[in-house]
């Protein structure tokens, strides 16, 4: 059992950390409030590697494993605590991964370098709007085989990278019914581009926080789609959405990390230097516990996070786990990395007194922020506890199942 980082991956934080703290940390604030990513940071990014870093370099991907790909979450984390660039971050690498490991030649060939280079988005579109964590039960939206090609009809919703994807190009990963009969094995995953797409009308929502990155939906009417967009074999698109999202829920707790720990530092400075009836406030206890419990919480998250990942490479590297142990490990981390650091966030606010109710601090952006990570994106809370408890019982105990 080694805890030490090895020399690529300490060259990699610091790469990402340095560009990270000097480019995307200072514009923090103007991202929030124009509800844009510069055009510079993007390019910024690309160049890093930094966009879909998990897709084959064959693409434009830099291939990086994923506890490389949850350091840099982390760095993200920590310099934009809106969490708007972590978002795009993790939308991108877990989704460009799928859609590397399964998509077609032809599809991959026509999008990724796109994706890679800040030309185009790559999102996932699973949620609709008649529910999001039942799938299975919820999901409408079905595909019919035309010949040589697949027709959509259905609506997603809740979904990021509306603006992102119309504008740029790109696709949103779109679960659909092919097999209405089938229950979850009659899904199927396809490549969905939104941008000059006449068959697709979309809408935006406003979000409470990360507002660098846009929200909505979209409608698709008679959407016509070649072979060739269909990602993976027929009918295992939901396993495909769950190999998905375990892998965004490590990079959600690795951005949660670097989120919780830039406040907590953030806050520390505070209590330091703020005094109250001549002591620092950092003197009092009813601070320093608070203090030492956080502190103690981020830690624990963090090593449950960096264990995800290792599992994650473990298994696509050497094939000693398998999704099942993945799936668990990324609920773990899920389940907790957003609420500790909501909680951190919450603190640090109150340390601040009046000012941490205004904007002065960035500290209202991301309790903003990080909240959108426990309502819902990437399953719930009481979701991760299903997973957690189904991987620990087993499926016979699933509470909907009859």
């Amino acid at each position: 059992m080694d805890f030490s980082w090895t020399e690529e991956q300490d060259l990699w934080r610091r790469t990402v950390r340095d560009f990270a703290q000097k480019q995307i940390k200072p514009r923090v604030r103007e991202i929030d409030t124009s509800k844009k990513i510069p055009e510079e940071i993007i390019k910024g990014m690309a160049q890093l590697g930094l966009l879909a870093p998990t897709t084959a370099k064959e693409y434009g991907g830099a291939e990086v494993n994923w506890t490389m790909a949850s350091i840099a979450a982390e760095e993200l984390g920590r310099a934009d605590i809106s969490l708007a660039i972590p978002v795009l971050y993790l939308v991108e690498s877990a989704w460009g991964f799928i859609f590397s490991q399964y998509g077609t030649k032809e599809a991959k060939k026509e999008y990724l370098p796109k994706i890679t280079s800040g030309k185009a988005f790559c999102g996932i579109a699973v949620t609709e709007p008649t529910g999001g964590s039942d799938i299975v039960g919820a999901a409408k939206t079905q595909a019919v085989k035309s010949g040589n090609h697949w027709i959509l009809n259905g609506e997603k919703m809740f979904i990021s990278g509306i603006t992102e994807s119309s504008k740029w190009g790109g696709v949103h990963l779109t679960l659909a019914r092919t097999d209405p009969s089938a229950d979850y094995k009659g899904f199927s995953f396809f490549a969905v581009p939104l941008k000059d797409n006449p068959s697709i009308e979309t809408t935006l929502l406003e979000d409470m926080g990360r507002m660098g990155i846009s929200t909505g939906g979209f409608v698709m009417k008679d959407v016509k789609l070649p072979a060739y967009h269909l990602i993976g074999e027929l009918n295992r698109g939901f396993y495909y959405a769950m190999e998905g999202f375990s892998a965004a829920r490590v990079l959600i707790g690795a951005t949660c990390v670097g989120a919780a720990e830039a406040a907590l530092e953030l806050g520390r400075e505070h209590i330091k230097n703020r005094t109250a009836f001549g002591q620092p406030l950092g003197s009092f206890e009813g601070v320093q516990f608070p203090l030492a419990e956080h502190y103690c919480n981020i830690e624990g998250v963090k090593l449950l996070t960096y264990k995800a990942a290792w599992i994650m490479d473990k298994m696509y590297k050497e094939k000693k786990f398998n999704h099942h142990d993945v799936a668990l490990a990324a609920a773990i981390s899920k389940l907790r990395a957003p609420i500790h650091a909501f909680e951190v966030m919450n603190e640090v606010a109150d340390w601040l007194g009046a000012t941490g109710y205004t904007k002065e601090y960035p500290i209202e952006m991301g309790i903003r922020g990080v909240r959108s990570y426990s309502i819902g994106a990437e399953g719930t809370m009481n979701i991760m506890r299903i997973i957690i408890a189904r991987e620990l019982l087993g499926k016979e105990f699933l509470p909907y199942k009859s």
